[in-house]
């Protein structure tokens, strides 16, 4: 039977904090354990009520504050790699140059253990906090925590003002986030001995009409609040033909648009269907991106209190479920995004260190 996990002391500095994170495994699906551990240590804060829903946990302060901030992490992470190991963590390098190095670290027990210090650190702050632990991050949209949490108890997150979600973003602000469709662009042939293909129609010869508008595609860069998002449109799989010897009657390209979040999803649908027009267009996923809200004081405030960069974000992330409940939200958080999910994934000491302090230093001045 596998021993308990160690606690989690919040009083901690936030490197031992996030190692004593990720060393508690949060395989996406089996987060149990470390949402057990959260819980215990936030059962400790009298200043926060605290709510259960599955492995996600809500802990906000009621202060009657004007406002409210809303700051939320997932706590899954991708599966363990064995060669090399990539739990426990381990701190590498020397005074000055040290990493973290293990799974979670970057993505993102980081910017878990952030919030955790925050929770324990700021009684009184000047605006009111809800924090946000959610499970199921990693994998299938039906699994993420802060979804159940809208469909079950919208109110414990969307009376926020602000949201901040403290992904990693290598220490900068990344405001909002761009929208991702997939879409499956078909051919029809007419399948033939391939000894005889003048009898059927090669569907996946077809294709090559697909990949030719791809390859001629000129992709767009919107600029919003200041912040470029460079738009993308690119095949990402294809499939076709049933054995060696038949003509294929079907081939099928995956197609993946990243759209600037002043697209809607159905804009973004009608645009590819466009692209793509004379083709079998079948859109298999579609979610919307989150404007970066910049020009809003809250979001100015925090950008001005933290003095760091300020750029857009360039992939998809849970920002845009705070922005589909009219809630404005940014991503910050330490690690550099580019080394999540890897083997050697690893977050410098004093960029965990510089993030709890930008944080502090925000809340300090009344958010």
């Amino acid at each position: 039977m596998p021993s308990a996990p160690a606690p989690l002391i919040l009083t901690s500095d936030v490197v031992t904090l996030t190692a004593t994170l990720c060393d508690v495994p949060s395989v996406s699906r089996d987060e149990a354990a470390l949402a057990d551990a959260i819980e215990a240590a936030l059962t400790d804060l009298p200043h926060l009520t605290l709510t259960r829903i599955g492995n996600t946990l809500v802990a906000r302060t009621e202060l009657g504050r004007a406002e409210r901030v809303v700051l939320a992490g997932h706590i899954d992470t991708v599966p363990l790699t064995t060669d090399p190991q990539n739990l426990p963590t381990r701190r590498l390098g020397e005074a000055g140059a040290e990493v973290l190095w293990g799974r979670g670290t970057v993505d993102m027990k980081g910017g878990v253990a952030v919030q955790l210090r925050i929770a324990q650190e700021v009684r009184e702050p000047g605006v009111d906090l809800t924090f946000v632990f959610y499970e199921g991050e990693e994998i299938d949209s039906e699994f993420n925590g802060l979804l159940h949490v809208q469909e079950q108890r919208p109110e414990l997150i969307a009376d926020a003002d602000f949201a901040v979600l403290l992904e990693p973003t290598d220490g900068q602000v990344e405001g909002g986030c761009k929208g991702t469709l997939r879409a499956e662009v078909a051919t029809k042939g007419i399948a033939a001995h391939s000894a005889r293909p003048w009898k059927g129609h090669n569907a996946i010869h077809d294709a090559g009409e697909i990949l030719r508008r791809l390859t001629a595609y000129q992709a767009r860069t919107a600029v919003i609040d200041g912040l470029d998002y460079p738009e993308a449109l690119n095949a990402v799989g294809i499939t076709g033909g049933i054995a060696g010897n038949v003509i294929p009657d079907r081939c099928v390209v995956t197609v993946n648009y990243r759209y600037a979040p002043d697209r809607s999803p159905a804009e973004a649908e009608a645009h590819v269907r466009t692209v793509f027009d004379g083709f079998e267009v079948s859109i298999t996923d579609n979610a919307g991106g989150a404007m970066p809200g910049l020009s809003l004081p809250a979001a100015q405030a925090f950008v001005a209190a933290l003095g760091v960069g300020v750029t857009g974000k360039q992939g998809w992330t849970d920002v845009a479920r705070f922005s589909a409940m009219g809630v404005p939200a940014v991503n910050f958080g330490p690690g550099d995004p580019n080394l999540a999910h890897m083997d050697d994934e690893q977050v410098p000491v004093d960029q965990l260190v510089a993030a709890e302090a930008a944080m502090l230093r925000w809340l300090g001045a009344g958010a």
